[in-house]
């Protein structure tokens, strides 16, 4: 009896094959997957750039089975290119398809938040004007990627208020896409770096979740998609191609 529930024991903690729990083994997926979504996002993996999953692996600090899980959900995502024998590609950017997902993106996350807004508990309204309050006071010295992180925080406030885990799925990626876009039009495009117009907007959508009113939320939604898409008019013409794919060569040696 001593010996079968050792056994149990065994099977509990182990694989077989030495690894960790279940539990964090998906741990470290969610991890790996939200490291190579940081570095898609802030272009330390480039547009375009080739690579192969060791170097990955690498970059991430993450092991094989982690990183080819996160990539197998990346590439899902339109976000990376598997190339069978050839390694990974990072997904250049199609501003044309960007602008067009625009519209779905409007529409989805018109559902969302009108959700979220109604649905809103307490924690969540209070995490909402935690938020605020912070986007407030460092409205002025807020860098890029301190607002990154602050974005992604208010997505998953956003989406964990709305109480559908599928929404989880199908907009995380369209996320991803519009936060790299962002990155680019504040760090690269001429006279773009303030960041006041998208924390207002952003300010305006946890106001209206946190007081849970339905139609402001949806508003403040659209208002932040219009100002998305004004991005991408200066982009497609003031923007160098080589940031969107990497690969381009460059012009005259430059």
């Amino acid at each position: 009896m001593a010996t079968r529930k050792r056994a149990l024991e065994v099977v509990r903690n182990d694989d077989g094959e030495g690894k960790p729990f279940r539990r964090n083994r998906l741990n470290f997926f969610e991890l790996a997957y939200q490291r190579i979504e940081e570095l898609l996002v802030h272009c330390e993996l480039k547009p375009g750039q080739f690579m192969t999953m060791l170097e990955l692996q690498h970059i991430t600090g993450f092991g094989r089975t982690p990183v080819h899980h996160a990539v197998n959900r990346l590439s899902a995502d339109t976000l990376i290119i598997i190339r069978p024998r050839h390694g990974l590609r990072i997904a250049p950017i199609d501003l044309a398809r960007e602008r067009m997902l625009l519209a779905l993106r409007r529409d989805m996350e018109r559902f969302v938040i009108r959700l979220a807004a109604d649905r809103a508990s307490l924690s969540h309204r209070n995490q909402a004007l935690h938020i605020e309050r912070l986007l407030r006071e460092r409205r002025a010295t807020l860098t890029l990627d301190e607002f990154n992180s602050i974005d992604r925080r208010i997505d998953a406030l956003v989406l964990e208020a709305a109480g559908e885990p599928f929404l989880v799925h199908t907009l995380r990626p369209l996320h991803t896409l519009y936060r790299r876009i962002g990155y680019i039009h504040h760090r690269f495009m001429p006279g773009q770096a303030e960041l006041s117009g998208t924390i207002d907007r952003h300010l305006a959508i946890l106001a209206a979740v946190a007081g849970r009113r339905v139609e402001d939320a949806v508003t403040a939604s659209d208002a932040l998609i219009d100002y998305m898409g004004e991005m991408f008019t200066g982009m497609e013409v003031g923007i160098d191609p080589r940031l969107l794919d990497c690969s381009i060569e460059p012009l005259l040696g430059t």
